[in-house]
Parts: structure tokens; sequence; C-alpha cells
């Protein structure tokens, strides 16, 4: 597309390849765009909350995905206008920034553009909506901290960082041990935080499973656990006060880097070959043994002959150890990762209590164990399910909890949850929107309308009356000046959120209010749309 002028200086746009190409402008380009919005917004409405229905995905070469993660459904989805795809990475900055409310975003972007498609219906220009809807985001803002409650994150033993993960998991599949697997979340994090500068490396968490057992046998590791067993069937299967050796470099002869050739005449040639070979193995394991290591972690693998002088050596190995893993392994033993057997000395070993090799059901796989680490600043949650489908969800599910543990330290602030902030945003929204003249008031009033639609999602969501149910919960928010007050959907008899210990990070609603507005105001500035047609 190139922009010329006409001989009065009028501009007008040449397309190439016009033919092949569609063009769509004004509210038309506008009413597409929202249009595709919507459909992936709608998607998701019935996976928000409690009660929320999961979504099963089956990718291209045949594998199923049971999940009511927002990212995740959204990341499968295989989507082509470009507008929806905008909603896709809305979803994952979303999880990228916060790690929480991918779902919540994406409903309130759809709840935003169906009001958005009411105003341009009764002639208010794009721009004004957008211009109102920024205006009520505003708004918002000082409306959540004000509403919000700080938490003493360290009191009753870190209960409240317990009771906030519990808020995460219960609208996932593993909701039946929300209380295990919180305090295993919120264990695991305070391992690895640096609570004088308030921040969590959440690559020190690592998160691994394995299909088969119960999901009541999860459990959280203090060091790492690696997919892998012993190099040899016959050496011990269990390590006490493991000095560590963590080698990047084979066990092998070195090998020239020109080409060559060797000729080799007679057997005694052969065999001084042979000889030298093994002359370079015995030296590689004399080194490891001199230091002082009664265990090798190896990035590469060995042949037979490098791994029989280790068992004759009685120094048990594992090899193929991933790059990541050998990190972990180094930051939790406190070792240091060797590149060459000439540098190894006894001041760069990890130490760990005890490594061991356990094996699981009758299919006999194995994995390696690290406990006791000298410096546990590295830990893995092991879980376990009856299928690889709960494995990855509940995995799935851990990752929000633990990125939910993680903003309370470095923000310690709450709202609480259930719409119970939206329903209060809603009601600060509609009282400003009483002082704003001209057409920027039906602009909030379409903003508090569109908070109120992600509250009757929650409630339709639970089975509920989605209006009645509401538009209760307003009044009493208005009548009591409580702004904790939201949908009962687990039906405990109660409106009261606090009192049913449903709580958000406050961090995580201001995003979410923040991206699902400006994602909405972006679609709004586009009146024109080109596209390249379908091949016939």
């Amino acid at each position: 597309m190139s922009l010329a002028f006409d001989e009065y200086g009028r501009p007008f746009i040449i397309v190439e390849e016009q033919e092949s190409k569609s063009r769509l402008k004004g509210i038309d380009a506008l009413k597409a765009n929202i249009a595709a919005g919507l459909s992936v917004a709608r998607t998701l409405r019935t996976s928000l909350g409690p009660r929320g229905m999961d979504k099963m995905l089956q990718s291209p070469d045949g594998d199923i995905t049971v999940t009511n993660d927002g990212a995740t459904i959204l990341e499968q989805m295989d989507v082509e206008h470009q507008v929806a795809k905008l909603m896709v990475s809305l979803s994952k900055s979303q999880d990228d920034e916060i790690g929480d409310g991918t779902t919540g975003v994406v409903v309130l972007a759809g709840a935003l553009l169906e009001e958005a498609t009411k105003l341009l219906d009764r002639g208010v220009h794009p721009t004004r909506i957008a211009e109102g809807f920024e205006a009520a985001c505003d708004v918002c803002m000082p409306r959540l901290e004000s509403i919000a409650d700080t938490v003493d994150i360290a009191a009753n033993g870190h209960e409240e960082l317990v009771q906030t993960a519990m808020t995460t998991l219960n609208s996932k599949i593993v909701h039946r041990m929300k209380r295990e697997l919180a305090e295993m979340c919120v264990e695991a994090v305070l391992a690895v935080a640096d609570l004088d500068r308030r921040d969590v490396n959440l690559d020190l968490i690592k998160l691994d499973g394995k299909a088969g057992g119960k999901l009541e046998e999860t459990k959280l590791v203090q060091g790492i656990v690696i997919d892998k067993d012993f190099s040899h069937p016959q050496m011990p299967k269990r390590v006490e006060d493991a000095k560590i050796c963590i080698l990047t470099c084979p066990f092998e002869p070195p090998k020239p880097k020109t080409k060559h050739k060797l000729d080799i005449d007679t057997v005694e040639q052969y065999a001084q070959l042979q000889e030298a070979e093994a002359a370079y193995f015995r030296d590689m394991v004399a080194a490891v043994k001199a230091s002082g290591a009664n265990l090798v972690i190896c990035q590469w693998g060995f042949d037979d002959e490098a791994n029989h002088l280790l068992l004759k050596s009685e120094l048990p190995a594992v090899r193929w150890v991933g790059g990541v893993e050998l990190e972990l392994i180094a930051l939790a033993t406190g070792g240091r990762i060797i590149p060459r057997f000439s540098e190894i000395s006894a001041s760069k070993l990890g130490k760990a209590g005890v490594v061991r090799e356990l094996s699981f059901g009758t299919t006999h796989e194995h994995v390696i164990v690290l406990e006791g680490c000298a410096s546990s600043k590295a830990v893995t949650i092991y879980v376990r399910g009856g299928n690889s489908m709960v494995v990855e969800e509940a995995k799935r599910s851990i990752h929000d909890a633990l990125c939910v543990v993680r903003n309370l330290i470095r923000d310690s602030r709450i709202v609480y949850g259930g719409g119970a902030a939206e329903i209060a945003c809603s009601l600060a929204v509609t009282e400003a929107a009483e002082a704003v003249a001209g057409v920027a008031q039906y602009a909030m009033r379409g903003f508090a309308d569109a908070l109120d639609s992600v509250a009757m999602a929650l409630a339709e969501n639970a089975g509920l009356q989605p209006i009645d149910t509401v538009t209760a919960v307003k009044a009493a928010q208005v009548a009591s000046a409580s702004p904790q007050l939201g949908i009962d959907c687990l039906g405990v008899g109660t409106s009261d959120m606090k009192a049913q210990n449903v709580r958000e990070a406050l961090a995580s609603k201001q995003q979410q209010l923040l991206h699902a507005t400006q994602m909405v105001r972006m679609l709004l500035k586009i009146d024109d749309v080109i596209s390249r047609d379908e091949d016939p």
C-alpha cells in the first residue's frame, strides 16, 4: 500500500494487487474486529470462576489437553483473524506479567467490546468511546487501592499466603487438594524468595511430574528431581553424604579438530590404541576420585568402557542431564559446573545429604532425587496423577498459585474476589459518570456495565440467576458500604468474600483492568482493514 497525490494535492491510497485483497472501512471494519474479539471472549466466558467449565483441545498431531486455564486455551486454539490473535496476546501478557487472571482479562475485554458495539449503534464516535473507557479505568485504579487490604504475609505461619493460593486453586481440577497444594506452593516460594528485596525467582522452582499414582502423592522436594537413572544397573541406588562432581565435558578421549585418518596394520597397534583409550578413561576417573567426589552428574553420555571403569571405581554416575537441570543442581548443592577434567577440585564439588533413585509402578520408570542440599535455593514440586492430562493440568494450576504467592510477596495488598472488586468499581464508575458532561458519560456507564457483566458470568457459571444475583449484591454493597460482598459461587450461604477467604492480589486485578482497557482502546482506533483474500 502506498500514498499518492493527484494534481490538486489531494491524497489517495494505491493498493498493490488490489484484485487479490479485500478492504473494510469505517464502522464495518470496527464491527468486524469487535465480532472477532467477542468470539474469542465468549469461548472463555464459561470457564470463569470456581464453577467454570473445562475445555478439551486437540492439537494437529492428536495430543489432547483438558484445561480451564485461559492462557493455555488461547495458546492452543488455532486462530487466524488478526484481532483474535491480539486477544491471545492479551491473555499471554497477563500470564507473563502476573501469572493469574488470564481468563478474567479476556472476559472483561469481551464485555467492553460488547458495550462498545451498543454505543456504536447509538452513533457514538469510537474515539469518544475509547476516551470514556480510559476515564472509567482511571476511576477504577484508586477505587481498587482504597478497598484493598494489606496482609501480614508472615502472620500465623504464612496463613494469608496460603488462603490466597487456595482461592487460585479453587477453580482448578485440583481443588479437592487445594489446602495441601497451597501450603506446598507457599513453602516452595519462601524457600527461594529474597525477602529483603521482596523478590522471587520462579526459575528456581522446578515443576515436574509423572503419570501414575494419586494426586495426594504430590510432594515438595527440598532439592532437585531429575528424570534419569544411574548409568549402570549395578551402581548403588542411594548415596549418603553425596559430594557431587558436575561435569559438562564427556567421558571420552579428546577428538582432533581437524580431519584425520588412522591406519592400523597389526594386532599390536590395535592393542596399543585400546590401551591408550583405557588410559584416558582411567585418568579421567582418577581425577574425579582424587577430588573426593562420590557421585558424577554429566551433561553428556559415555560409552561402556567408561561406565565399567566408573562402576569398578565405586563412583556412581548419572548421564545425559540437561543444561537447565545442571544449573539447578549447582544452585541447590552449592557446586560449580566443571567444563574440563583438568579443573576438577574439591572446592568445586556440590554437597547433598542423600541422592537416591526411585522407581514407580510396574513400568520401572526411574527418577533421581537430590535431598538435603547444602544450599536449598532450588526446590522441586513433584506432581503425580492418574494420567498425563491430570498431571499437566495440575502443573499449570500449581504454576498459577506460585505466581500469586510471588505477587503477594512483592506487594502484600489484596482485594476480595467473587466479583466483589468488579462490582465496587462499577459503582464508583457509575457515580463518577454523573459528574461528566457529554457523550463520555455514556461510555463510562458502558464500562460499569461491562464490569457487572464479569460478575454476571461468575453467577451464570455457578448456576445462579445472573441479573437477580448481581443486582442483590450491588444493592447490599451500597446499603452496607461493604466492598467485600460478592457472588456466592460455592453456595456457602454468605456473600461476604472476606468471610469465605476468597481473595486476589491487587496487582492482578489492576493489570486485568489496564490490559483489557488498552486492548479495547486500540481496537476502537482501527477504521481501515486491508487483508489478502484466501486463494480459491
